[in-house]
């Protein structure tokens, strides 16, 4: 199916704004590759890696094609690759070796059975953060990682969200994100979305924890070039802490003897 023109506009946007991502298909701001990136560096060939939060594997199946979603598929680089969701649609995604369907809060999944956890634009939709990373903490072996990315409360994203009610997400975001499907939107809470709501469940002695936020490409800016423009300006303007999004690497220590941190 081709794209519509407000489609093709956003897209002839970003290649105006981005010329690099005519190598690669991705600009020098993409979270997606800060994001997996790291979340590669830590993975070794032994590991169980959950997918929290997997759903149907939207970008598997909407953009197998394109350079950065290869990134995202773990199949082969470590040795089981499992996708938990509270939707059935995660037994069709495509990028795993097991599905699991999560019940209530709880992960179908034995104490200390995963190694890496990662949990891609999720965090936001968490309603109990403490009950939430109690369970986190269950599954996930000593010295093992949870990584999340999550747009931050106080950057322009958490903003907008917080202000407009769920019931009108989707309508609005048909106009602000013309690629964005409705199967893929889901209610919000952004109750674990600021450093201290991780400094407050990511105890320090039980984790050791960086937290740091980023700003990607202009996302909600619809095909509009000057609010584009506008938004990287702001971009280079706000405070690091009002960046759009975090990202989260919290490992599991040891012993309750080893203090955490949370570093900028």
């Amino acid at each position: 199916m081709g794209c519509s023109s407000r489609e093709r506009a956003t897209v002839n946007i970003r290649q105006r704004l981005y010329p690099e991502v005519a190598v690669g298909g991705y600009s020098r701001t993409d979270t997606t590759v800060e994001f997996y990136v790291r979340v590669g560096t830590l993975i070794a060939p032994h590991h169980v890696l959950l997918d929290l939060g997997a759903g149907r594997g939207s970008e598997h199946i909407d953009a197998a094609d394109e350079p950065v979603t290869k990134m995202r598929d773990f199949r082969g680089r470590c040795a089981r690759v499992i996708g938990a969701d509270v939707d059935s649609a995660v037994f069709e995604n495509p990028s795993l070796d097991e599905a699991v369907q999560l019940v209530g809060d709880t992960l179908p999944l034995d104490d200390n059975s995963v190694d890496i956890i990662i949990c891609d634009w999720v965090a936001e939709h968490i309603s109990d953060p403490a009950a939430f990373v109690s369970e986190i903490r269950r599954v996930l072996k000593p010295e093992g990682w949870f990584c999340a990315r999550t747009p931050n409360r106080w950057g322009y994203i958490g903003i907008g969200t917080n202000i407009v009610p769920n019931k009108l997400h989707v309508a609005l975001l048909k106009w602000l994100q013309p690629n964005r499907k409705e199967i893929d939107v889901f209610p919000t809470h952004y109750r674990l979305n600021t450093r201290a709501a991780f400094q407050k469940v990511f105890s320090t002695n039980d984790w050791q924890t960086t937290a740091y936020a980023v700003n990607g490409e202009p996302a909600y800016f619809g095909n509009s070039t000057f609010l584009w423009r506008l938004a990287q300006l702001m971009f280079r303007l706000l405070p690091p802490d009002k960046a759009a999004i975090w990202l989260v690497f919290a490992q599991r220590v040891k012993s309750a003897e080893v203090p955490g941190s949370a570093n900028a």
